[in-house]
């Protein structure tokens, strides 16, 4: 062994030592000059170091017909070294950038593949850092962008972890032709219509031409931008926490922060705060769609204004903003029969009905507002719904999917609204758990 295999395998010991304690170690396995060297180093790492059960994952794109030969090769090369192989074809979404939409469609597989307390061990490395860092640059990133790819992260259930970024690409080439290695050349990395590939063949030789030391000076800074973001987020998190305050309506279970909090920060510090809130949710917008969050917070009077992001909405209603994804932007489905009301009722795309205490006599039928519903009260004769709900607060984007439940024609209650949601002679109320979805989490 060469005093270089010594000390990148020392390298790698190092990066990995704290993470010994995971159930599962799997590696992003493309079969390129990369992950192989990181799948021959971890093999050998084994053969000296007590480590966790490895696996390697190949995600096949299916994108180029070469492309087709590759799970064969990386089966070879992991029955060779004895590690056992999962193969993942996905389908990549058209769209106007084929990099990102190959990049979401693996990270997708990844998540699904990696398991609670298990580690993705992911082959990048300084080189593509340093790639990272200048294209986002040159696409007006702040902060947050420019700190570039973190060391490690979560990961679904489990955690990614990139133990190469200290190596640079010259170094692993070196590794991978004195161990005689084999990997896959994949033609599209030589098509400089692609940002990456321009910036590595075109940029790239150019400033370390002028500047030798340019790539680890550019991981440097990436460095620095991270210690910057880690201190944005924790200012973030301190804003955060008087708007987090619990509300009213906390029972729609929805993702919200108070807003009156929010409005008394600076702009520059709202927009930080609000960074760090949707980051859970959806791709944050770019400096000109952040009109939207203006527009959204400045509203006054009835409006209803909405801010449309990638995944989802922002809303707001009852002093609050409201993150809207998945099932939530989207109509219920038609009324429902209850035949059964001893039990809950599966409401299709809103959750589920049921009753506590003894449920009335039927037939029953649980329906959506189309306008004009009127509600006996006790003491109160009839009332129109549509003040009843102004008067209770809800916010507007509850109140088409808020459960009726009807008798024939008769309006008998309003889910989960106080004083409407039951009858205390007759002895029951009714209790709507409304639809839950991961809300865009990440």
């Amino acid at each position: 062994m060469s005093t270089f295999d010594t000390v990148l395998a020392q390298q790698l010991l190092q990066r990995l030592t704290p993470w010994l304690g995971r159930s599962a170690w799997r590696i992003a396995f493309s079969g390129g000059l990369d992950s192989t060297v990181l799948l021959h180093l971890l093999a050998e790492l084994r053969q000296r170091q007590a480590i966790p059960p490895l696996t390697a994952v190949h995600v096949h794109h299916g994108l180029q017909a070469a492309a087709d030969a590759w799970p064969e090769h990386c089966r070879a090369q992991c029955e060779a070294l004895g590690v056992p192989l999962q193969i993942v074809s996905v389908q990549v979404r058209p769209g106007a950038s084929l990099e990102r939409a190959a990049r979401e469609a693996r990270y997708a597989a990844f998540e699904e593949v990696t398991g609670s307390n298990e580690l993705l061990l992911v082959a990048q490395h300084r080189d593509d850092q340093a790639e990272t860092l200048l294209f986002r640059l040159l696409r007006g990133a702040g902060v947050r962008g420019l700190s570039a790819m973190p060391a490690s992260r979560a990961l679904g259930q489990g955690h990614l972890l990139r133990p190469l970024l200290d190596a640079s690409r010259s170094e692993l080439e070196r590794y991978a032709h004195d161990r005689q290695l084999r990997w896959i050349d994949d033609p599209s990395n030589q098509d400089r219509q692609f940002s990456r590939n321009y910036l590595r063949h075109q940029v790239f030789p150019l400033l370390t031409a002028r500047w030798p030391q340019a790539v680890a000076s550019m991981t440097r800074s990436a460095a620095h931008l991270r210690e910057a973001r880690e201190l944005l987020d924790d200012l973030a998190l301190i804003d955060l926490q008087e708007a987090a305050v619990a509300g009213e309506f906390d029972w729609l279970g929805l993702p919200s922060l108070a807003l009156a909090p929010l409005s008394g920060l600076s702009q520059a510090r709202q927009r930080n705060a609000l960074s760090h809130w949707l980051s859970r949710f959806t791709p944050l917008p770019d400096s000109d769609h952040w009109a939207g969050w203006q527009t959204l917070r400045d509203a006054t009077g009835d409006s209803c204004p909405v801010w449309r992001l990638g995944h989802g909405e922002v809303r707001r209603a009852a002093g609050r903003i409201w993150w809207l994804s998945d099932v939530w932007l989207q109509s219920p489905l038609s009324p429902v029969g209850w035949g059964d009301s001893d039990v809950a009722l599966p409401l299709p795309g809103n959750g589920h009905v049921q009753f506590t205490g003894r449920a009335p006599q039927g037939p029953l039928q649980v329906r959506y507002r189309l306008g004009g519903e009127v509600m006996q009260l006790p003491g109160r004769g009839h009332r129109d719904l549509k003040r009843l709900l102004n008067e209770a607060g809800l916010p507007a984007f509850v109140r088409g999917r808020l459960p009726l439940l009807y008798r024939g024609e008769q309006l008998l209650a309003v889910a989960n609204l106080p004083g409407l949601d039951a009858n205390a002679q007759e002895g029951w109320q009714l209790y709507w758990q409304p639809p839950s979805s991961d809300q865009g989490l990440s």
